[in-house]
């Protein structure tokens, strides 16, 4: 029944409504690792089963059809926020939806989205928020692929961009952006997105997220600031939570800490309901949602996250101590050794551990470093990092090798740059393994 001036009423089945959920005892909030446990499902709709089932089916049935419309309202963005109710695995599923309600937890995030992997993240944030005209103003270095993704492909459709060293003042920042604000005019558009990568891949350059907030507020009039988005990859969740420092949109490559294994590609973005919207209604769109599967693995992932993450992160301190003094290395990219002031303020105000990818130089060049890459027992030459085992690459010969020389060489991602990232192998097996490869070069 409704009243002639309400919207009819909505009857929901029981089945679609789990128990509240629990995230405080006796006035105490729990805490994240315990949440992942269970937080965002409720055993009786799925027959008892302890753990989520995975969910593999490409629709579900509505309970009549005003329900129906009532999600496809949401859908279609006639209303805000997505559907109520499952529709099709394009658009939400089980699996995925419990993923989200435990991703945020961990940044303290209003709504969270995943992706079938971190770059289908970062597209489908830069064509939520970008038109053409537009100017995307970027940290730098970033991921290879974001690069080319900003640059090469919106660039064939009239947008530019403006970039910044990671380290940049926020008056530096502030300049950027009134330059970048000039340029949008000349174009017909605006200054769409601000887009950090913060430890920077391969350098672990900080950004001062704060700085690059205050000098977007100090540019930009309130009702037309753009958002600020941060790829927090290399230390999130565990040890830097950008929305609290002044961004807007977080995104992960879930493939990397997240996931844990090496076992899965993935990737997520969180923030306001207000930001998630639009970025909710591209992927609805062009379908860059995660699979039922992956988002299952996710899930068991997030149960070990702060125990893989703390384990690593104390392996690399030891491994950091002992490459520091070593007279076959140039220098170190690790955020536990910092030399620069502004570096170490940065990382004090933002971050809460220092993580476990770094960058090693290594005396000499690119031969050099293939000797040390080829001498490795333990450590495995590949791509990718936050896994539990431990992996090293060059990034100006593998991961960044699509960057042009002279922008790479203007980033410092250098012939001799090795990235590695440290699993949770014993601490002093790995120093053994670095010790007799840095022997070989």
């Amino acid at each position: 029944m409704s009243d002639q001036n309400d919207e009819p009423i909505v009857p929901v089945t029981p089945r679609r409504m789990p128990k509240a959920p629990i995230e405080e005892i006796g006035g105490r909030k729990l805490k994240p690792a315990t949440l992942m446990m269970g937080h965002g499902y409720d055993p009786v709709l799925s027959e008892g089963s302890l753990k989520p089932p995975i969910f593999l089916t490409s629709t579900f049935a509505f309970e009549n059809a005003a329900a129906g419309k009532r999600h496809f309202e949401g859908i279609t963005g006639k209303r805000p926020g997505g559907a109520d109710g499952l529709v099709y695995s394009r658009f939400n599923g089980p699996n995925q939806e419990i993923l989200e309600d435990r991703l945020s937890i961990w940044d303290e995030a209003e709504d969270a989205l995943v992706f079938s992997s971190g770059m289908s993240a970062i597209a489908t944030v830069l064509l939520a928020n970008v038109n053409q005209g537009d100017v995307v103003v970027h940290s730098g270095p970033l991921y290879a692929a974001t690069e080319t993704l900003i640059n090469k492909i919106l660039g064939r459709f009239g947008v530019t961009f403006m970039d910044f060293p990671a380290g940049a003042s926020p008056s530096d920042v502030a300049d950027m952006l009134e330059k970048a604000k000039e340029q949008a005019a000349q174009s017909g558009g605006k200054v769409a997105i601000v887009y950090l990568e913060s430890p920077a891949n391969p350098t672990n350059a900080l950004v001062d997220i704060e700085g690059v907030a205050a000098a977007r507020d100090s540019v930009f009039a309130e009702g037309s600031l753009p958002p600020i988005a941060i790829d927090n990859t290399f230390l999130g969740p565990l040890w830097q939570q950008p929305l609290k420092h002044g961004a807007d949109i977080v995104i992960y490559s879930l493939t990397k800490y997240v996931g844990g294994h090496s076992d899965l590609v993935a990737g997520g973005v969180l923030g306001s309901k207000d930001h998630m919207n639009p970025i909710r209604a591209i992927r609805n769109t062009i379908g860059t949602i995660c699979d039922p599967n992956t988002a299952w693995m996710l899930m068991r992932s997030l149960e070990t996250l702060e125990l893989r993450m703390t384990r690593a992160g104390e392996n690399a301190e030891k491994v950091c101590a002992f490459l520091r003094d070593h007279p076959k290395v140039d220098g170190l990219g690790y955020l536990g050794f910092i030399t620069d002031a502004s570096q170490q303020d940065i990382y004090d105000r933002h971050c809460s551990g220092a993580g476990s990818t770094f960058s090693v130089f290594i005396k000499g060049g690119e031969t050099e470093a293939f000797a040390f890459l080829d001498s490795l027992k333990i450590a495995k030459l590949a791509v990718s990092l936050g896994g539990t085992e431990t992996l090293a690459s060059l990034p100006a010969a593998m991961t960044h090798l699509s960057v042009p020389d002279d922008r790479r060489a203007a980033l410092g991602i250098t012939d001799n740059l090795v990235r590695i990232s440290i699993g949770v192998e014993d601490p002093d097996d790995l120093i053994a393994d670095f010790d007799q490869a840095l022997a070989a070069v």
